[in-house]
């Protein structure tokens, strides 16, 4: 009995509350009448409310597990679903099992992520878990002409375009440049003191009177003629913190008299760029004739405990999956090359004092930000750190990016991750994924650095500056990162490898062994690699053939 009458009052309250509503739904009704006045001009004006008012636009659903892309994907999104058929609603997710939230999403939920954002290195796992599909590449979109070959690679699979290139992540190398011109003031100034004193001594042999001063200032003006170091002048831009270039060099001695001509401020800008190293020798070039200030701790520090940014040592000589980074039989981890590129990296131990275990690529990036370094290698989110620094005044000095330097004469080739918009195969909504995918990667994209920080991997998209331009050309000459399942640790065995060796440790026995396992994952047997003995230095050939010559 109880229970029936406290069914009729939860009736009789559920009755209260419908009536109660009504009332105010007639209510505001009748009050939009009074305020319009029925019949006015008001009511007139008021436009027709259409058939499907409340009926939802259909759903596109986006993932991604990066925070900083929240804002721009908002806008992005927004401003897509403005002017189509469809609302786009993104939504950050976890990166921990990230594949596998979205097989379980699109099997067993309403909720399919139709569209998402991925590095290239798992499209492998997406398109044999059916969660990729071959994109919709309406005129050619995916192409050179809008990308560079190694986003066209990274996003190839067995010969199939299986994601859109959104942005990139590289390393290049970043250096003071106010640390550089005045390192080459310097040297300019101590070489007209050395060609002063030498002509002195020759007026003073000759005539047994020193020489005018008019004309050691004459050789002020000529010592630049011919001297030169060994970078490469066009392999990176000085800028200062706004952008502004420190000027453009070649090596045919033209620009030098151009400079002379200039006056010293040209002279200076000249040598500069000739400071700019093209490759590591030039660093240790550098670091053996430079005054640094106090301040300055290091000439040259990175962290040589994280992969990324050590593998521009032998990223040209390594093949782990062939051009696209999608075939077991092309690997080649053990060859001569790649240890004379890892030996030349364990020499470095002998001018650079890096502990492994205590550095850390925050840790030199902000040793770079507080003036106490010359040459870093960094990742594109050096740029929106250096300029939100030099616009506080945190960071007094002006900068420059260049391309990683090579390694005694073995080019060098940075490894890249291409971060890919990819149309779910289980999307019923593929043609409209396909159109928000390329949106976002090309018309949106004008607006990626500003609102993320990040890089477009469209060329055609305009670059921020001239240090994201030379990050953009590290990136066109990049080793892309292979999507194989099979040889998915192999970054993790290199890492421990680069450690093995920076810490002493034979290097032709440690390419070996990482060889030998990657092999024998792929091929499922126990895999055997014929010994190389290292490369003799020529240097150290050429003492023991005098030796003998001696002897």
């Amino acid at each position: 009995m109880k229970n029936k009458k406290a069914k009729e009052n939860r009736t009789h309250r559920v009755s209260l509350r419908s009536r109660i509503s009504a009332v105010a739904a007639l209510l505001a009704a009748a009050a939009l009448l009074l305020y319009f006045g029925i019949g006015s001009d008001r009511l007139e004006s008021l436009s027709p409310i259409p058939e499907n008012a409340l009926v939802d636009k259909p759903t596109l659903n986006l993932w991604y597990t990066d925070e900083s892309l929240s804002d721009f994907l908002a806008a992005a999104a927004l401003d897509f679903s403005e002017g189509s058929e469809v609302r786009v609603i993104p939504r950050l997710v976890s990166g921990l099992e990230y594949l596998e939230s979205i097989n379980e999403a699109s099997l067993n939920t309403n909720m399919v992520p139709d569209v998402y954002i991925l590095g290239n290195e798992s499209l492998e796992k997406a398109w044999l878990s059916g969660l990729a599909c071959e994109i919709r590449n309406g005129e050619g979109y995916v192409s050179t002409e809008h990308f560079p070959e190694a986003a066209i690679r990274a996003v190839t699979y067995q010969n199939r375009l299986i994601g859109y290139p959104f942005y990139y992540e590289t390393s290049a190398l970043v250096y003071n440049l106010s640390y550089l011109e005045t390192a080459a003031a310097d040297q300019l100034q101590a070489e007209a003191d050395a060609l002063a004193g030498q002509e002195a001594m020759a007026a003073l042999d000759e005539n047994g009177e020193p020489v005018q001063a008019e004309n050691a200032g004459s050789a002020d003006g000529e010592d630049a003629d011919g001297s030169s170091t060994s970078g490469g002048s066009t392999n990176g831009e000085g800028t200062d913190g706004s952008g502004t270039s420190v000027g453009d060099a070649d090596n045919d001695g033209t620009d030098s008299q151009d400079a002379q001509n200039g006056g010293p401020d040209s002279q200076i800008a000249q040598r500069t760029q000739e400071l700019i190293p093209a490759d590591i020798d030039d660093i240790l070039s550098f670091a053996d004739s430079y005054n640094a200030p106090e301040q300055v701790e290091a000439v040259f520090r990175w962290d040589v405990s994280d992969v990324f940014y050590n593998y521009f040592f032998i990223g040209n000589y390594v093949d782990v999956g062939g051009t696209y980074g999608d075939d077991e039989e092309q690997i080649d981890i053990y060859n001569l090359d790649a240890i004379r590129c890892l030996s030349a990296y364990q020499e470095l131990t002998q001018y650079f004092s890096i502990d492994p275990e205590e550095v850390s690529y925050e840790s030199v990036a902000q040793e770079f930000l507080d003036g106490k370094l010359v040459f870093t290698i960094a990742t594109t989110d050096i740029l929106s750190r250096l300029e939100q620094a030099a616009a506080d005044g945190s960071f007094p000095y002006a900068y420059g990016v260049a391309r990683v330097p090579d390694i005694g004469g073995l080019e060098a080739r940075s490894l890249s991750v291409t971060s890919a918009v990819v149309v779910n195969g289980y999307s019923e909504k593929k043609d409209v994924a396909n159109e928000f995918a390329r949106y976002l990667t090309e018309s949106a994209a004008e607006r990626l650095y500003e609102s993320s920080g990040k890089l477009p991997a469209d060329t055609q998209v305009t670059l921020p500056s001239e240090q994201a331009a030379v990050f953009a050309e590290e990136y066109a000459a990049s080793v892309p990162i292979p999507k194989m399942m099979t040889t998915s640790n192999y970054w993790v065995q290199m890492e421990i490898a680069f450690t093995r060796v920076w810490n002493g440790e034979e290097v032709s026995a440690v390419l070996k062994d990482i060889s030998e396992q990657i092999m024998t994952q792929v091929t499922g047997e126990a895999y055997t690699e014929e010994y190389i003995e290292p490369p003799v230095e020529e240097t150290q050939a050429e003492e023991n053939q005098e030796g003998e010559a001696d002897f």
